[in-house]
């Protein structure tokens, strides 16, 4: 029998979002903050890269204790640190260039509160196992592609309100407000979840292992070859992405655009998103299904990708302004798709583990892209796109090979639609 339950939707969805608006005001500021408290490239990369580490780490970590202890109380954790370690990062930036803490300066504090966000921040496969547990398969990629939503708009208002808070001088100090900003936001969302959010996880519906960290059920997952193929597909889709989104703001300032402008162009690739997830996949997916959605998704990443690279050498914003949403899109129908499916091949007694393994492909991916992209960038501005795009072309490929069996589809058919007793 199908499930329906929009309101615990529509809960999740603003408590997600209102996280994710705090975690869009930092992440643009992130690099200006590191390089005024003397972070050379290396350590500039590893400020960047430590949240994704942690998220590598302690997705699949809390997704597993989610299945076992309920999704409700994993999200209330997860807000709770986030809560925490904005205000850390808020405070750490008040200390100025010579201020210490407990013998530790500023740039140290920054990235213990980076670490603290990541594992805080890992928590999202759980949202998406709380959706895996609110609806049916048909409804599986309409109510993942809220969490994409919920990026989207995180990632529209929250650069719009960062820039409200960057020095009108180019090389002055940076405003622990935005931490603090943050802080509150992530606050309000922990009390949504305390006092309003129901758990979605029935009764008995408990793992069979009782381990929390069990790479004996990672490795069973990965031996099922539909899981792996959609896991690295995940992983090359997200590295693909990572290095357009990593060198975007070296771009635009190639392109000539002053350091506020960085934020509106973010704003608008949010923007972008949100409408893509929000309303174009959500009314597509049901009548195409994931996998013409994916393969549509994976199409159009390379198509954008390439586009964005001839931008490079052309000069012109207003070419980045009308390619960027091509990559955008492509990526908006890629992502929710890939999760409904990996989440319709995991037993229900494993989403949450199966879920935060995904997401850990995912987190390498986005430590990883940078890496390549960033360099790449700087020996030939076109050549990190059109490497990228190359990547996204064996994604294509692997797409392919997830082709429903039409076995497969008369069993979901019957599953969907039993017969008259």
């Amino acid at each position: 029998m199908a499930k329906s339950s929009k309101a615990p939707l529509l809960i999740i969805f603003v408590t997600v979002f209102i996280d994710l608006l705090g975690f869009g005001i930092v992440l643009p500021l992130l690099p200006r903050y590191g390089e005024h408290f003397h972070a050379n490239g290396w350590t500039l990369g590893a400020l960047m890269a430590v949240f994704s580490a942690m998220q590598f780490v302690f997705a699949p970590i809390w997704g597993r204790i989610s299945d076992r202890v309920g999704r409700r109380p994993i999200l209330i954790v997860g807000l709770g640190g986030s809560t925490m370690f904005y205000a850390l990062f808020g405070y750490a930036t008040s200390l100025g260039n010579d201020g210490m803490l407990l013998g530790w300066g500023a740039l140290t504090w920054l990235f213990v509160s980076r670490i603290g966000a990541g594992i805080a921040g890992a928590t999202i496969p759980t949202a998406q196992a709380y959706i895996a547990d609110s609806t049916g398969s048909k409804e599986r990629a309409k109510g993942m592609a809220l969490i994409g939503a919920a990026f989207g708009i995180g990632f529209t208002f929250g650069p719009l309100l960062g820039a409200a808070f960057v020095s009108a001088e180019a090389d002055g100090p940076p405003s622990a407000a935005p931490g603090y900003v943050a802080a509150v936001l992530s606050g309000i969302a922990l009390l949504s979840a305390i006092f309003v959010l129901p758990e979605s996880l029935k009764p008995g519906s408990t793992p069979t292992d009782h381990h929390w960290f069990d790479l004996g059920s990672f490795r069973r997952a990965l031996t099922k070859p539909a899981i792996r193929a959609i896991l690295l597909t995940m992983f090359l889709t997200t590295f693909a992405f990572s290095q357009f989104e990593s060198t975007l703001s070296l771009l635009t300032k190639a392109l000539g655009l002053a350091p506020r402008y960085n934020f509106y162009v973010f704003a608008y690739v949010g923007f972008v998103l949100t409408l893509a997830q929000g309303i174009l996949v959500r009314r597509l997916v049901p009548r195409l299904g994931e996998f013409k959605m994916a393969l549509a998704g994976t199409i159009l990443m390379v198509v954008g990708l390439l586009l964005i690279g001839q931008t490079s050498d052309s000069n012109s914003r207003a070419l980045l302004y009308a390619v960027l949403p091509i990559c955008v899109v492509g990526f908006s129908a890629l992502t929710p798709s890939l999760l409904a499916m990996l989440s319709l091949r995991t037993d229900e007694t494993e989403q949450g583990g199966v879920l935060g393994l995904g997401q850990s492909m995912s987190a390498l991916a986005r430590i990883l892209g940078p890496m390549v992209g960033i360099p790449l960038f700087k020996h030939t501005m076109h050549l990190a796109y059109w490497e990228a795009a190359g990547v996204m072309g064996i994604g294509v490929l692997l797409v392919l090979g997830l082709r429903p069996k039409a076995a497969d589809d008369s069993a979901s058919t019957a599953e969907e639609n039993p017969p008259a007793t």
